[in-house]
């Protein structure tokens, strides 16, 4: 099948499925890869989902057809190539048999044997039907839901189907994803075409539509809405890919169209679009108008069928990329030479076309005068222009100069004016070509202004001035209006902001490009010079980031370790004080106790009995005093006390017998205790 080319296999595909409608032919072969196999089970599908391709050489193994008129023996009824067949209800592996038909086939080719025969008077002959069950896949709100449904049912039992699993009234379901365009609720399954399987998704309108809100209230409720960041989750069919864009409410659903027109490289004119609300029938309305759900919307973009011929699509493609030299040739002579007879035509056709001034004067809002100037733009010249930035000339440069230099861009300053000849043909021949409009977009951050009323020609001027310096703004002042309009091609500097190039309206094509291609040379060294900058200086800010991170760390180390010293040297010397003023205590202790004490009596001469007891201290010293023998235990535990053995940390006993004194009346006199005339006792520590 490789080996045909595209219109044998249409007269094929048209001969064996009877579709005669060109369009819907080249459709369903477009989805399968013109494959004219899948192509045609896709259409007649049958029980086993196969088609038989092998068949014997000869006309009497296999007798496909029966000619009204006999075939001549040097003629083949069949070429080469093996001839593609349903297989019969019945599951049998031959071919159907084919009848005769005086009628003529839908379209016939030559170079092929199938298309021969067919186009002699050859048709299949009906096969008896069996009931064909399809299979659905609905996506709702990542929730998926399986239905089997016969191919004889309509879209709307379908919805009913989901309407009982998900409980969600069938007027309120948009069922998107049919490969068909233009399914209603009435369709029935099998007149569309589909495959066994499919993959759908079912959108519900559960946002009301703008023009159901009144007065004030839709008011306050659109400017809320404008401050709301919108999730679009963009579903492409070809690719079955999703992409989540995010937009805020003021941007226009233009906007949106040529973001998915990068992302998915269908172009504007060439997307079909499912799931806008009935309310986005203008794409110069802002999402916040369009009635889209909010936070998160479904839609799902596809590319448009194609009908043109190879012929028209190559002519197509050539007006798409450039003009040819006749017409670049005539576009220049009529630049040059305008009588007053074309100039009025020209004028003729520019008043016929414009309904409004593309910009109002002394508009205090930039914004809002850059969204007419974008609506009428469109208005004037079609959808499949730039984007133009919508704000102001600061906040355009902003946008394309002050980003990381890796995401910068060049900025493209469009100036309008109305009263030039050579608008009309620069915006709808040049600047709205496809191939201008590409380039612009992925180089450029587009900005655009009408210079025709005197204000706002003033009004741009005084900005240039101020941004671009007084050389570029002199510069402008000198073009008259019928050299307009002008296309600047501005480059951002370290220092200043350097216009690159002047595009005027009298040039062509090939010209306008070559420059736009120029200034982004010069633009790309200047971003790759950038780029290395920048790298070179956070690599220093990283080295610098880290040598002072690992100074921080060694001043934290030297402060944690000065803070432990100086902790240390504090609790030492609080240690140390609290030692002393315990022997302090201790020491005023001592000799409180011992001022206590009676006076010793004298070794000879005492007009009493007088004891004298030694007392051996755990360090193996011995203390001596002598007491009256009247006098109680209580003075010798004082006198032991006053040397720093208080009686609560250590016992006082006797050796022979042992006897621990410390828990003995203190009253008791040495007498009574029998400690005289001389003792000696031991001091122990307590546990």
């Amino acid at each position: 099948m490789a080996a045909l080319g595209r219109e044998v296999i249409l007269a094929d595909f048209q001969a064996c499925t009877g579709i005669e409608n060109i369009d819907e032919a080249i459709t369903l072969l477009e989805q399968n890869n013109w494959d004219l196999l899948a192509a045609i089970n896709g259409v007649i599908p049958q029980e086993n989902g196969v088609l038989q391709t092998d068949r014997a050489g000869s006309e009497e193994s296999s007798p496909l057809l029966f000619p009204l008129d006999p075939v001549p023996p040097t003629t083949p009824a069949l070429s080469s190539q093996p001839v593609p067949f349903p297989v019969s209800a019945s599951g049998s592996g031959s071919p159907p048999p084919l009848r005769p038909s005086g009628s003529g086939l839908p379209r016939s080719a030559s170079g092929s044997g199938l298309s021969k025969a067919m186009a002699s008077g050859f048709r299949p002959m009906p096969t008896e039907k069996t009931p064909r069950f399809l299979n659905f896949v609905v996506e709702h709100r990542n929730r998926n839901v399986e239905l089997t449904v016969e191919d004889c049912s309509t879209v709307g039992d379908v919805k009913k189907c989901l309407q009982n699993e998900l409980q969600v009234p069938t007027e309120q379901m948009q069922l998107c994803g049919w490969q068909a365009t233009d399914v209603t609720d009435l369709s029935v399954l099998h007149s569309l075409h589909l495959p066994k399987n499919n993959s759908l998704f079912l959108l519900t309108t559960d946002v009301a539509s703008p023009q159901s809100a009144s007065g004030s209230s839709f008011g306050s409720a659109l400017t809320d809405r404008i401050n709301q960041t919108f999730l679009l989750i963009v579903r492409h069919r070809e690719a079955q890919r999703e992409y989540k864009l995010n937009f805020p409410g003021a941007r226009t659903i233009r906007d949106v169209k040529y973001n998915v027109a990068d992302l998915t490289n269908i172009q504007v004119r060439q997307q079909q679009w499912e799931g806008w609300p009935l309310s986005a029938n203008n794409d110069a309305l802002t999402l916040a108008a369009a009635g889209l759900s909010y936070p998160c919307h479904r839609l799902s973009v596809s590319k448009k069928p194609s009908a043109l011929t190879a012929a028209e699509c190559s002519t197509e493609a050539v007006d798409v990329h450039m003009v040819s030299s006749d017409e670049s040739d005539e576009f220049e002579e009529a630049a040059e030479s305008f009588g007053v007879e074309d100039s009025e035509m020209f004028m003729s056709e520019s008043t016929q076309r414009k309904t409004a001034p593309m910009m109002p004067q002394n508009s205090e809002n930039e914004a809002e005068a850059l969204m007419q100037f974008t609506t009428e733009f469109s208005s004037r010249y079609g959808e499949c222009h730039p984007v133009f930035f919508i704000g102001g000339l600061e906040a355009a440069l902003q946008e394309a100069f002050y980003s990381r230099p890796q995401d910068r861009k060049l900025l493209a300053v469009y100036l309008h004016h109305d009263g030039s000849v050579l608008t009309n043909v620069f915006c709808s021949r040049l600047l709205c070509a496809e191939s201008v409009v590409t380039y612009l977009s992925q180089n450029f951050i587009s900005w655009a202004w009408d210079v025709t009323a005197e204000a706002n020609r003033a009004r741009f001027l005084s900005s240039c001035t101020r941004h671009f310096g007084s050389g570029a703004s002199q510069t402008l002042r000198s073009y008259k209006p019928d050299q307009f309009p002008l296309l600047l091609a501005i480059m951002g500097k370290r220092t200043s902001n350097e216009v690159l190039s002047v595009i005027p309206g009298n040039t062509t094509l090939d010209e306008m490009m070559m420059r736009l291609m120029h200034a982004v040379d010069i633009f790309t060294e200047q971003q790759r010079q950038d780029i290395k900058d920048e790298e070179e200086r956070e690599a220093r800010e990283t080295v610098k980031r880290e040598q002072d991170e690992a100074y921080r760390l060694s001043l934290e180390a030297d402060r944690a370790k000065r803070d432990a010293q100086e902790k240390e040297i504090a609790e030492q010397a609080k240690r140390e004080q609290l030692k002393q003023e315990k022997q302090q205590e201790k020491e005023a202790l001592m000799a409180s106790l011992a001022e206590s004490l009676p006076p010793e009596p004298a070794a000879e001469g005492a007009e009493a009995p007088v004891t004298r007891l030694r007392v051996r201290t755990p360090q193996g010293e011995f203390l001596e005093r002598r007491f009256l023998v009247s006098q109680p235990l209580r003075a010798l535990i004082t006198f032991v006390a006053s040397r720093g053995f208080a009686q609560r940390d250590f016992k006082l006993l006797t050796t022979f017998p042992r006897r621990d004194l410390s828990v003995l009346d203190p009253d008791k006199s040495f007498e009574e205790l029998k400690l005289f005339p001389q003792e000696t006792l031991f001091l122990e520590a307590r546990n």
